[in-house]
């Protein structure tokens, strides 16, 4: 198996950086952009405007936290920016949930199944949630995982079985990545900051890995040779771009870097 290879950016951009952006990643020859959602920035706002300006490329949010969009309001907003269904997929998660968090993902994979064609996600790191995607969404969404916790993961996922529809779970995972040197810092630096959240913090101890480990590319591995196996373990890896700044000129230029590395 060879997965696909999507790119993923912060939703804060805006829609019309998005609108410069998007038609650069599908250009490249990347099947999906995908964009987080906050405060700062929605993420189907920024995905319709990139539908506007690309004919077949994959658009997809990750995640859009339940506890601050339930999924009724998703579907508002879904109605009202327009997205085309048939090219979204919804990436869904508990936010700052704890208590009730798998029963309110639960809720929402139901409410955007019936009420939606776009395919859903859902964005885990335990084994209760993953199995929640595994099993009544259309799949699941690791992150921070070296590429032996991630194959791990996806064969147990996929040993769940099938779907209502007969179709196995999509499994896709988000990495961190540059492909410039100037913006390791700025990458460990995120790494450590979620190394530090303690819901990642145990995550990563009881699987006896560190944060900086799961991203890429190693340091003194090209990025290719870093991708290949993530690609052999899951269906779709999102290079969660990196960059220096976090500008719109050092993302085009990311997309552009990348493509050519993965040649």
């Amino acid at each position: 198996m060879t997965a696909d290879v999507s790119i993923g950016v912060p939703g804060a951009l805006g829609p019309e950086a998005v609108r410069l952006l998007a038609p650069r990643v599908e250009a490249a020859g990347f099947a999906g952009i995908w964009l987080n959602d906050s405060p700062q920035g929605d993420s189907l706002a920024g995905l319709a405007a990139a539908a506007e300006v690309t004919t077949h490329l994959r658009l997809a949010s990750g995640v859009i936290p339940v506890d601050r969009r339930p999924g009724p309001s998703i579907i508002e907003d879904l109605h009202r920016t327009g997205v085309p269904e048939a090219r979204l997929t919804l990436g869904i998660g508990s936010g700052q949930l704890r208590a009730g968090a798998v029963d309110a993902v639960a809720e929402a994979v139901a409410v955007l199944r019936q009420a939606s064609r776009a395919a859903v996600v859902v964005g885990a790191l335990g084994p209760r949630m993953r199995r929640l995607g595994a099993e009544h969404a259309d799949g699941v969404l690791l992150s921070w995982l070296t590429p032996g916790v991630a194959a791990e993961q996806a064969e147990e996922l996929r040993a769940v079985g099938r779907d209502a529809q007969g179709e196995m779970p999509r499994i896709a995972l988000y990495s961190r990545t540059i492909v410039d040197e100037a913006a390791r810092p700025v990458l460990e630096r995120e790494a450590a900051q979620y190394g530090s959240y303690p819901a990642y913090a145990a995550n990563f101890a009881r699987l006896d890995i560190g944060p900086i480990d799961t991203t890429l590319p190693p340091v003194g591995v090209g990025l290719a040779a870093g991708v290949a196996p993530y690609r052999a373990a899951v269906d779709e890896l999102v290079l969660r771009a990196i960059t220096p700044t976090g500008s719109l000129d050092d993302l085009l230029a990311f997309v552009d870097r990348a493509a050519a590395l993965l040649a």
